[in-house]
């Protein structure tokens, strides 16, 4: 049975977890056959009362009778089935399946074509983790960007370069997120990610998952092929009109048939985003969010959400997620919040400057980071559905030239932001981007709508988190990448609208935003593409 809203103090014991449940079920320690922490949330809105609350999976002698006399009590239920059970495809087809993108998205829906037996073939224009790894440093220390090769672009998707957060907001109900952390956890990373309310990995361990992933997949029969860029998705005629995928070609002239195609090629691959336009495929503008990264001592933050608690090794470096409903119309919000973490370069084009943010396991670095975003839509950047990226470059390149033309980002001391003056210099916030940053006006760096409201969001968040306004608190720009600029929209067989064969899938295509969320639908994908294999469809 699973028991929801076990409340403990802050300094309680497994002991005292233990006794509690026994207590709420009305059982004797002896009932107990096996007692599992299934979810672990804190709640600090009184940083002098924290309290642990905890969801648990019982397993009584007794179970029948206790759910019985229990019936009445909403924090009672049977717990759910939560494995995951494959079903093998009786052979393999002719043609095989093929994923592009080796990002958390085109792992997962690798994985489970191959453990389908389905035999996929993964295609990925980056290179492999490690050597990925080294040319993303490669930049921050020497400032020589491989365009194909960085924070954005290689196995792991962009996802690696980041606090590796493993929650999301995406309704779950047959526990596909469970799927994702299990396979996680194989590969090495630590099992709380299956019971903690905010669980993350950090990028050295994501390189050591990702590893384990495709040697998985591999030994199941999949296949990958690094620094392999599809330049064209060939789409032949039917019969009836329609169209249909029938081959890729990538950059190096392979050519590749192919009828089930996963495109799961994260949110700036925008080389692709034209390709596809060009071929016809339907696409439409969405939403997405600009701003900058912010930087503050952790130990402040940390103060401001744990009181005289801060600094406890049970509540680890504190976060915070807030927002603010600008008087101009525009919502200023936090975006991927990083504590003990640092800013990171994540262009992907040259020329252009990008910063994200990223967190090792241990978020012991000195500063905390997030971004202050801005939502815009369509209608600030009308006209073609790729319009979003232009608008994207356009800012990137003003970030370029602010921050010296030599990929060092422009910053700005927050006070000075606030008041509307350059800063010459920065001050007690030291900031964390490589290869460095240069004091300036951000104001070229964002549009007017976007400077106004984020100039406004600053000090009222401050009353949300004690200290925020910081005159010294670091601003870094620009964050542009918070999520892809296009919708490549599909049908409920989640196959494109207009092009049979052809499953966009993941961030970039508009269905995901963030690790699990981008991994839960590469298996939603992958199901997908085995009904149509199946079908022969």
């Amino acid at each position: 049975m699973r028991l929801t809203e076990v409340k403990l103090p802050l300094g309680h014991t497994d002991a005292d977890l233990r006794a509690a449940v026994l207590k709420r079920l009305g059982v004797r320690a002896d009932d107990v056959m096996e007692l599992a922490v299934f979810r672990r949330a804190v709640d600090a809105r009184k940083p002098k009362a924290i309290v642990f609350i905890y969801t648990i999976d019982v397993t009584l002698k007794n179970e029948a009778s206790v759910m019985a006399r229990l019936k009445g009590d909403r924090h009672v239920a049977a717990s759910p089935d939560m494995n995951y059970n494959i079903t093998r495809a009786p052979a393999p087809p002719a043609k095989r399946p093929v994923v592009i993108g080796a990002g958390p998205c085109g792992i997962f829906a690798g994985l489970i074509l191959a453990e389908m037996g389905l035999r996929p073939l993964i295609l990925e224009r980056g290179k492999v983790v490690r050597e990925r790894t080294k040319d993303t440093f490669g930049f921050w220390r020497k400032r020589v960007l491989n365009p194909e090769s960085n924070a954005q672009f290689g196995e792991g998707g962009a996802g690696t370069f980041s606090d590796g957060k493993l929650y999301s907001q995406v309704k779950d109900p047959r526990f596909l997120g469970r799927k994702v952390l299990k396979e996680f956890v194989e590969g090495g990373a630590p099992p709380e990610i299956l019971y903690v309310s905010k669980p993350h990995i950090g990028t050295f361990r994501l390189v050591q998952v990702v590893e384990h992933m495709r040697a998985k997949i591999e030994a199941l029969g999949g296949e990958f092929h690094f620094q392999a860029r599809v330049a064209r998705i060939v789409i032949d005629k039917t019969a009836a009109g329609g169209r249909r995928v029938a081959g890729l070609l990538l950059a190096d002239g392979t050519a590749i048939e192919a009828e089930h195609v996963v495109l799961a090629v994260g949110h700036s691959a925008r080389d692709t985003f034209q390709m596809l336009y060009d071929e016809g495929v339907y696409i439409e503008a969405k939403p997405f969010s600009i701003g900058f990264r912010i930087e503050h001592p952790q130990s402040l933050i940390d103060r401001a959400r744990f009181g005289p608690n801060a600094g406890n090794k049970l509540l680890g470096a504190a976060d915070y997620k807030i927002v603010h409903h600008a008087t101009n119309g525009r919502s200023v919000y936090s975006f991927c919040m990083c504590p003990g973490g640092t800013v990171v370069a994540t262009a992907s084009e040259p020329g252009r400057v990008v910063t994200n943010g990223m967190s090792q396991y241990s978020r012991n670095e000195r500063n905390a980071n997030a971004g202050i975003v801005v939502g815009i839509t369509p209608a600030d950047y009308p006209g073609h559905p790729l319009a979003g990226i232009a608008f994207q470059r356009h800012w990137e390149e003003r970030a370029f030239e602010a921050g010296g033309s030599d990929y060092s980002a422009p910053g700005q001391r927050v006070g000075d932001f606030i008041a509307g003056r350059a800063s010459t210099a920065l001050g007690d916030v030291v900031p964390s981007y490589k290869p460095s940053v240069r004091p300036t006006d951000l104001a070229t760096c964002l549009p007017d709508y976007a400077i106004e409201a984020i100039r406004e969001a600053l000090p009222a968040f401050d009353g949300q988190v004690k200290g925020f306004a910081l005159a010294d608190a670091v601003l870094t720009g620009v964050e542009t990448r918070t999520s892809s600029p296009i919708s490549i929209k599909r049908g409920e067989d989640f196959q494109s609208l207009n092009t049979a064969g052809l499953y966009p899938a993941g961030e970039g295509a508009g269905y995901a935003g963030g690790i699990l969320s981008a991994a839960i639908d590469g298996i939603k994908v992958a199901e997908a593409v085995a009904k149509g294999v199946a079908a022969g469809a």
